[in-house]
C-alpha cells in the first residue's frame, strides 16, 4: 500500500499544470450537472430534479446492487453510474419527446470533455459500456438508472400526484435484471415516508 501511495504522489507531482487545469475544467463540468434540470418533469407536470440529483441516487442504487450481487465488479458498476450522464453537461437532458426531433452529439461532447485528460479513455470505456448494455454491470447500471426514476415517480404518487401513475408502467417495463425488478416491487410497496414514520413516537 505504501509503494502504491508513493507512486501516486510521484504521478501527481509529475503532472503538468496544463493537465491539472484540464482536470479542474472537468470537475467544473461535472459540477454544472447540479444546475441542469431533468427535462422530463416538464411533461410530467410535477416534481423537479437536476441531473446531478438523479446521478446521485442512481449511483447509490448501484452500490446497493453491488452488495446484493457480490459477484459483479462493484467499482465498475458504481463508477459507470457516476459518469453515465456526464455528457449532459454539454448537451443538456433530452426527454422522450425532444429526442423525436433533435439528437445530441454525445460522442463529440464526450471527446471534448476528456480532451487532455490522462484517464479520459477510462471515462469513454465506462460510458460506452453503459450505452451498449451488454455486460452484467451495464445491465445493472441501466436498471439503477430506471429505479432512480421509479423512486421519484413513487414519491410523487405518495404525496398525491396522479400523472406519475401513468408513467410508472412504462418505466417498469424497461427493467432488465431480476435484481432491478425485485427492487422495484419493494419500492412500489413502500411509501416514501415509511423509513421515518415507523420509528415515530406519538
Amino acid at each position: 500500500m505504501a509503494d502504491k501511495l508513493g507512486l501516486q504522489e510521484v504521478y501527481t507531482q509529475q503532472m503538468s499544470d496544463s493537465i491539472n487545469n484540464s482536470i479542474a475544467d472537468l470537475l467544473f463540468e461535472a459540477k454544472i450537472l447540479t444546475k441542469i434540470p431533468r427535462s422530463g418533469f416538464h411533461f410530467l407536470g410535477a416534481g423537479k430534479e437536476s441531473v446531478a440529483e438523479h446521478v446521485f441516487i442512481t449511483t447509490f442504487i448501484a452500490y446497493i446492487m453491488s452488495k446484493i450481487m457480490p459477484d459483479v465488479d462493484a467499482l465498475r458498476l458504481i463508477t459507470m453510474c457516476l459518469v453515465h450522464d456526464l455528457t449532459e453537461a454539454r448537451t443538456g437532458d433530452l426527454n422522450y419527446v425532444q429526442k423525436k426531433y433533435v439528437s445530441a452529439e454525445e460522442n463529440r461532447a464526450l471527446k471534448d470533455a476528456i480532451r487532455d485528460i490522462p484517464f479520459g479513455d477510462s471515462l469513454v470505456d465506462l460510458i460506452n459500456e453503459f450505452h451498449e448494455g451488454k455486460s452484467a454491470e451495464a445491465e445493472l447500471a441501466h436498471d439503477a438508472d430506471q429505479l432512480a426514476l421509479i423512486l421519484e415517480l413513487k414519491s410523487l404518487v405518495d404525496i398525491g400526484y396522479k400523472a406519475p401513475e401513468k408513467w410508472l408502467p412504462f418505466v417498469l417495463d424497461r427493467l432488465k435484471t431480476k435484481t432491478g425488478k425485485k427492487l422495484s416491487e419493494s419500492i412500489l410497496k413502500t411509501t416514501e415516508d415509511s423509513w421515518w414514520l415507523k420509528d415515530f413516537d406519538s
